[in-house]
C-alpha cells in the first residue's frame, strides 16, 4: 500500500502548553487532527470552569486562520474540587472531560488528588453528569518501582474507582503495560484507553541503551519489550476501546537536556505519520481508521469527522528542532527518517 485515505483523526490527550509555546505547537496539531482533548496541567492548573474559559481563548487565537480545529477543555481535579463546580461543567459547551492526576506523578502534578477519597462525591458527581474522568494511572509511592508504578495503580485504585462508580466513564491514559491493556479489554464498556506513539515505537533501551536520552523520557515511563508487543496489539487489533491520544508534550530544549530533565515527548509535528509507521510494520493500516477517528469519538458521544486525510509512502527528515522564543524544542525523531508523511 502506498497511500491510505482516512476520516480526520481526532488526539485525544494533547498538551499545547501557553505562550509562544502554544503559537509554536498548536498549528502541528491543527495540521492534521479536527479536535483534541486539552490538557489542564498549567502553572497554576486549569482547575475552574472560568480558567478553562480563558485557556480556551488563548488557544483558539492561536490557531491559524486557515484551519479546522476545536480544542475541548478539561478540568484539573484537585483536593478542593467542589460539586458545584463539576456542575459548571456539566453546564459548559467547552469542557467535555475531567483530569486526575494524583499528586506528584507527573509535569504539574503537585496540586493534584492526594487520596481519591477525598474527590468521592466529586466522581459520584461526574457519574451523574456523565463527565468522562481522565486518569493518569501511577501511584506516587516512592517505595515502588518506576516501572511498576501503572501497574499497581490499575490493581488497586483504578479497580477500586470502576466499582465503586460502575457508570462512570473512565479513560486510562497513556496506557504502558500488560495488565493495564488487560484491565481494559476485560472491563466494562465505560472504560477505555488512549496509547502514545512513543510507547508504541520504543521499549526502554530507548531512553537508557549508549547513553542517557532525555527525548525519550516520559510519564509512565517506556517500558519493556513485552509490553510494547502487548500496546502495539491493542491498538492495531481495532478494539473499540483504544483510540489515539499522543499525550504529546512539549517541553524546550534547556529543560529536557539538563540535570533534573522534564518527562515528555513532542510527537505533535508527525503524529500520524508516526502511528501510521507503526501500523504499517504489523499489516494493520486497515485498522488505523478506527484507532485515529472512529473510537475516540464514540466513546465520547461525538459525533465522527466527516473530512478525510491523505498519507502516502515517503521518505521525509524530521526537524532537527522547532525555534521557540530564544530557546528550542525537539521533536520525537528529530533528524531522523519517517516512512509515511500527511499530503498537504
Amino acid at each position: 500500500m502506498e497511500q491510505i485515505t482516512i476520516t480526520r483523526p481526532d488526539d485525544w490527550h494533547l498538551h499545547v502548553r501557553t505562550g509562544a509555546m502554544l503559537k509554536t505547537v498548536i498549528p502541528h496539531t491543527a495540521r492534521q487532527f479536527s479536535r483534541a482533548i486539552i490538557m489542564p496541567n498549567l502553572t497554576p492548573p486549569v482547575s475552574t470552569v472560568e480558567r478553562a474559559e480563558q485557556y480556551h481563548q488563548e488557544i483558539i487565537q492561536a490557531i491559524p486562520e486557515n484551519l479546522n480545529f476545536q480544542p475541548l477543555m478539561t478540568l484539573y481535579l484537585t483536593d478542593s474540587t467542589t460539586v458545584t463546580e463539576i456542575k459548571k461543567a456539566a453546564e459548559s459547551p467547552i469542557i467535555f472531560a475531567c483530569k486526575l492526576y494524583p499528586a506528584g506523578a507527573t509535569t504539574n502534578s503537585d496540586s493534584g488528588v492526594s487520596n481519591i477519597s477525598h474527590i468521592a462525591a466529586v466522581l459520584e458527581s461526574m457519574q451523574e453528569h456523565d463527565i468522562p474522568l481522565l486518569i493518569h494511572g501511577e501511584i506516587t509511592d516512592p517505595e515502588c518501582d518506576i516501572f511498576d508504578r501503572e501497574k499497581v495503580f490499575v490493581e488497586t485504585i483504578l479497580a477500586k474507582i470502576t466499582a465503586d462508580f460502575p457508570a462512570l466513564r473512565i479513560v486510562l491514559e497513556h496506557v504502558t503495560t500488560v495488565e493495564a491493556v488487560q484491565f481494559v479489554q476485560d472491563a466494562s464498556e465505560k472504560i477505555a484507553a488512549t496509547i502514545t506513539p512513543q510507547h508504541l515505537m520504543f521499549n526502554r533501551n530507548a531512553i537508557l541503551a549508549g547513553g542517557i536520552r532525555p527525548h525519550h523520557y516520559c510519564l509512565p515511563i517506556i517500558k519493556r519489550e513485552k509490553h510494547r508487543l502487548a500496546i502495539i496489539a491493542a491498538a492495531t487489533s481495532g478494539h473499540s476501546k483504544f483510540f489515539l491520544g499522543t499525550d504529546s508534550a512539549p517541553h524546550l530544549q534547556s529543560r529536557k537536556e539538563n540535570s533534573c530533565g522534564c518527562a515528555g515527548c513532542y510527537s505533535a509535528h508527525a503524529a500520524i505519520e508516526l502511528y501510521a509507521e507503526v501500523f504499517d510494520d504489523v499489516d494493520k493500516l486497515d485498522n488505523l481508521e478506527a484507532f485515529a477517528s472512529f473510537n475516540g469519538a464514540d466513546f465520547y458521544g461525538l459525533p465522527r469527522n466527516t473530512e478525510k486525510i491523505t498519507l502516502r509512502r515517503n521518505n521525509w527528515i524530521a526537524p532537527e528542532y522547532y525555534l521557540v522564543d530564544n530557546d528550542r524544542l525537539i521533536p520525537l525523531q528529530a533528524g531522523k527518517s519517517i516512512s509515511w508523511q500527511l499530503t498537504e
